[in-house]
């Protein structure tokens, strides 16, 4: 008859060994989730900013950060690391400009679409506040000239805050449909070592992928190259070869023929 009673005894203890730890675990869940909050907190505080809309870059206005300027040392890191992806399995020199230019080329399509979106902007805006409706919002170049002057200047400001150092057209009456931007002290050389053994290397060739897909973007066939051409007063000097197609040339000579600027 004394059976019952140890049976009760222990189903009890049972029960409260269970509940003491249910209320363990209860305990340290509820300090894991304080740890991770503080842990959150810490990280927040210490300068990552989290938005609380959890909205993305994506989710801006595309004129928002029309003045805002990039750092320096990020853009040579994630330009370094840019320039190091291209150098594996590479066969030579001109295998990694290769590289480089087709990375900057889809750049340089979306650069043109952004630029005409705040030129226009920037048009509607003025003409909004100003009496005066004469001025009108850019339309696409039609003609070389005015295309490499949307280059050598708009481009290279929203690109390096300043516009390019020179533009040239050749002189030789054998290669009428090569033009050539300067630029004396390019950004996307200034932190890159090049060894001796490669000392043709000109990681510019990033930017004349840029020019490149601007040229497509417009209408232009043309191929872009880099190439130094160090002074002693500019030793990084850089010349952007753009040599057009021959369907773009003879559009510029009917026109030409036509009187269209």
């Amino acid at each position: 008859m004394a059976a019952p009673p140890r049976r009760q005894s222990t189903l009890s203890m049972s029960s409260t060994v269970t509940e003491k730890a249910s209320t363990q675990y209860a305990d340290g869940q509820q300090q894991h989730s304080i740890r991770q909050s503080q842990l959150i907190q810490t990280s927040t505080s210490g300068g990552l900013r989290v938005p609380s809309n959890r909205k993305t870059i994506y989710d801006r206005h595309l004129n928002r950060s029309q003045k805002a300027d990039l750092s320096r040392a990020s853009f040579a890191f994630l330009f370094a690391e840019m320039v190091t992806y291209a150098q594996r399995r590479v066969t030579g020199i001109q295998d990694l400009e290769k590289r480089l230019n087709e990375q900057g080329y889809p750049l340089g399509l979306r650069l043109l679409d952004l630029l005409f979106y705040r030129s226009i902007s920037s048009t509607s805006s003025s003409t909004l506040t100003s009496s005066s409706t004469s001025s009108s919002p850019p339309n696409r170049p039609l003609r070389i000239l005015p295309l490499l002057h949307l280059i050598h200047g708009p481009l290279w400001r929203l690109l390096f805050q300043r516009p390019a150092d020179a533009l040239e057209h050749s002189v030789s009456p054998e290669t009428p449909n090569e033009y050539m931007i300067t630029d004396n002290d390019p950004l996307v050389n200034t932190y890159i070592s090049v060894p001796k053994e490669m000392s043709m290397l000109n990681c510019a060739a990033f930017v004349a992928g840029i020019i490149e897909g601007v040229c497509d973007g417009c209408g232009f066939e043309a191929k872009v190259t880099a190439h130094n051409q160090g002074t002693e007063m500019w030793p990084g000097r850089t010349v952007f070869l753009v040599r057009f197609g021959e369907t773009v040339m003879e559009r510029e000579n009917v026109l030409e023929r036509a009187g269209v600027k």
